[in-house]
């Protein structure tokens, strides 16, 4: 049974706003209450701002419901139409959730590694679906950083600490999502 409701998605939503539309997206979704074209449109509506996106990926990326590979096409059709929005957003999301799994390792922290994982794989997968080149050249800026201990991304991984084990396995995630060519 679909029940056909269009989600309004503010201008100016709020973070947590966009984090509970999302949840509430993704329940109706799940129930079989929402059409695609009413997801697609939803998503596309909360990835035109930086608080909807951020909101969506926190959301989406951390998920464990099957739904969640089923509707990557609908989903990457909807971030499609916001690439200077998603890109430097799904980069972050995957150092971000690369660097956390290690952490929680150490931590003997087994469950919450697993959601680290869990986000790197479903970002990945969003990455690898994506042929944007804004998300190259956020992958490449952000692998210069790494090199270089300089650049555009240098901020931002000193903003979370990163040793140099994490920015190892920042590089390397970046590699098997395809952004980057492997050493060889």
């Amino acid at each position: 049974m679909t029940v056909e409701s269009a989600f309004t998605v503010p201008d100016h939503i709020s973070f947590q706003d966009a984090i509970a539309l999302t949840q509430s997206l993704l329940d109706r979704a799940e129930q079989g209450q929402v059409s695609e074209s009413i997801l697609e449109q939803t998503i596309q509506a909360l990835v035109r701002t930086e608080n909807g996106a951020r909101g969506f990926f926190v959301t989406y990326l951390s998920d464990n419901r099957p739904l969640i590979e089923q509707i990557i096409p609908v989903v990457v059709q909807a971030l499609k139409t916001s690439p200077e929005v998603i890109s430097p957003l799904l980069v972050k999301n995957l150092a971000m959730s690369t660097a956390m799994a290690i952490t929680h390792r150490r931590n003997q922290n087994k469950d919450m590694a697993y959601g680290s994982d869990r986000v790197r794989s479903h970002t990945i997968a969003l990455i690898q679906a994506l042929p944007l080149s804004s998300l190259q050249e956020h992958a490449d800026q952000l692998a210069a950083s790494i090199r270089t201990g300089t650049g555009d991304y240098q901020s931002f991984l000193e903003r979370w600490g990163y040793d140099t084990e994490q920015k190892q396995a920042i590089y390397t995630a970046l590699e098997q999502a395809g952004l980057l060519q492997a050493a060889h």
